[in-house]
């Protein structure tokens, strides 16, 4: 792709930018490891929702989102319920209050506050750490596979090594990740949330630009005229009974039947079903956990996870559909020549490269750059807190001073993206890296996790066996089932997970009473605590159990529709599908006065208990 001399040095400004940032908090940063982990707990609740929000918005899963778009229409807006993405909204009903009420700085030093400091505890906290390592590893190659790619059609220069077998698209991903790498580990958490507000500004921007090149583009009779029948109703049956056949990319249909959506019932049930146990698992070991524990106060948490939602998905969408719609009108030519080998995830820098004029091109593309390496520092920045934090400061030298801490952490930062690098070389595609990561490798983790909230007798050999089993399920569905698609074999990953956790809890009596004892006074989860329960309110008469769960319940359910139509809206209007814009604007509208009224009037309350 050609590029002005204009967009070149919007590029290379933003750069300098982020890597001045870098340089500029490492200061503050190097205090202590709760300031460079977690900001001291500083930081205000908007900016850690705007960084999260920053940090959600990278580039692997928005090409990844462009390519599903185009290939099954609204029904796409269902496909992300996959990880799931209304687990956020779980997250900012509830969990995020409760998870910030711990006073930790990592998911496994949670493990410690909720199981006591026995064997089992232990156990589980090494568990926790290797699944955050190895999901951190998984996201990274995920990223290192998308931001070269990506890359390499939209940047003009070669950066192939031919001495050492380097392709263009991994030279691009090893500068990029190299760049993204310094100023994270320079500036630690301030550089990190600093230098996500200024790229979701970035991003922001570019989202509404690319939404006003593809609105005034492209007509509602264009894209019909190109698409099969159903196409432009998210609505579906028992069958996804979307066929492009008799249109120019017709090749289409092998991607379905490679999927294996074509029974769309069954995929919608099993990811409702995988959904609510993820979705009450919480928010996995990575960057998401970490803006909650950053937060001041519970209340904070929960509304930096709201934020996250309310600034994310409307311009997001905005900008995938403008790249959707643009592709399938005007881009036909260039993707049916790749012949039986179409990659729908070059639809997005294909539409950059042949509709974004100069200037606007150079901020676009700082703005995607700027959406990977939001996501990849705030990786870089969590996952070594657990080597540190959780595996050197505990159990090798506690009584190190901060310097050393500090150190050790550079260093953890450096080896991790170095082996998530040399994962990346081998990730093949962006599709099966991402169905990995949220139907099989998540599919472990939800029971145990579950579990940890909800039920007093879970212990940490109960956690330990149930992560271990599900480690050991997924790892096995990926290198000796990958034929089969992976939310499908979700049910069986989690009953063999849910085996573990039960073989582990009954194995031994709860260890610790006094720390369950504790986590649930300080926490007051709801589920099932009946004898911890009546124990602490013996010891405080005055103790108020939570009564919350159908409040929460309700909330939930309101939300996730909430957070559906800013989805779909932005896709209808860039379809120019009047009536359905009316009517998801009333929802969204109905929706958000709902959760004023029954959440966000309620959080007060929160900071009383």
């Amino acid at each position: 792709m050609y590029l002005h001399i204009i967009d070149i040095l919007i590029i290379a400004t933003y750069i300098i930018l982020v890597l001045g940032l870098g340089f500029y908090f490492a200061k503050a940063a190097s205090k202590d490891l709760n300031a460079y982990f977690l900001g001291g707990n500083t930081l205000k609740w908007y900016m850690l929702g705007l960084s999260n929000a920053s940090g959600m918005f990278d580039i692997s899963g928005t090409m990844w989102t462009v390519s599903i778009l185009f290939i099954y229409g609204l029904k796409s807006a269902w496909i992300p319920w996959l990880w799931p993405v209304w687990n956020q909204v779980f997250v900012f009903v509830y969990l995020a209050i409760w998870m910030r009420r711990s006073n930790v700085m990592t998911g496994a030093q949670w493990i410690t506050f909720r199981f006591g400091d026995g064997k089992g505890s232990k156990l589980s906290h090494l568990i926790i750490v290797v699944f955050a390592i190895v999901s951190v590893l998984g996201f990274m190659a995920y990223f290192f596979e998308g931001i070269g790619k990506f890359c390499v059609l939209v940047l003009p220069w070669d950066m192939s090594v031919e001495a050492l077998n380097l392709t263009s698209a991994h030279g691009y991903a090893l500068v990029i990740c190299g760049l993204t790498a310094f100023y994270t580990i320079k500036g630690g958490m301030y550089s990190v949330v600093f230098t996500e507000v200024l790229q979701f500004l970035i991003m922001t921007i570019s989202c509404l630009a690319i939404g006003y090149i593809a609105f005034t583009s492209v007509t509602h009779e264009q894209i019909m005229a190109v698409v099969p029948s159903g196409w432009d109703n998210m609505w579906f049956g028992w069958n996804l009974d979307l066929d492009w056949s008799g249109t120019q990319y017709a090749a289409i249909n092998e991607r379905i039947a490679s999927d294996g959506f074509g029974l769309f019932g069954i995929l919608f049930m099993l990811m409702l079903f995988k959904g609510v146990f993820a979705s009450i698992a919480g928010p996995v070991p990575s960057y998401d956990m970490q803006r909650i524990l950053a937060t001041r106060s519970p209340s904070d948490s929960a509304k930096m996870s709201i934020l996250t939602i309310i600034v994310m998905y409307m311009p997001r969408y905005l900008m995938v559909s403008g790249f959707a719609v643009l592709g399938l009108v005007y881009l036909g030519p260039e993707i049916t020549a790749m012949g039986s080998k179409i990659d729908f995830e070059q639809v997005l820098p294909m539409a950059i490269q042949k509709f974004v004029p100069v200037g606007m091109k150079g901020l676009l593309l700082a703005g995607l750059l700027a959406a990977f390496m939001g996501t990849f520092s705030a990786f870089i920045n969590s996952a070594p807190a657990y080597i540190v934090n959780d595996i050197y400061k505990k159990y090798i030298n506690p009584r190190a001073d901060d310097k050393r801490y500090i150190r050790l952490s550079v260093y953890a930062s450096l080896t991790l993206v170095a082996v998530g690098i040399v994962f990346g070389f081998f990730a093949s595609s962006l599709n099966q890296l991402t169905l990995w990561i949220t139907a099989a490798l998540y599919g472990g983790y939800a029971a145990a996790n579950a579990l940890k909230w909800i039920w007093w007798r879970f212990t940490g050999y109960g956690y330990f066996y149930g992560m271990l089993f599900g480690l050991i399920a997924s790892t096995v569905k990926l290198f000796v089932f990958p034929q089969y698609v992976d939310i499908f074999i979700f049910p069986v990953i989690l009953a063999f997970s849910i085996l573990g956790c039960v073989i582990g809890t009954y194995l031994h009596p709860v260890e610790d009473m006094d720390a369950v004892k504790e986590f649930y006074r300080r926490t007051r989860p709801w589920g099932f605590w009946g004898p911890v329960k009546e124990a602490v309110m013996k010891e405080n008469p005055a103790f108020i159990p939570n009564q919350d769960f159908g409040k929460d319940t309700l909330n939930i359910i309101i939300g996730v529709v909430w957070q559906m139509a800013q989805v779909v809206i932005p896709i209808y209007f860039m379809i120019q599908d009047n009536t359905n814009i009316v009517i998801w604007c009333g929802v969204f509208i109905l929706t958000s006065y709902l959760l004023k009224k029954l959440w966000w009037d309620k959080l007060g309350d929160v900071e009383n208990l």
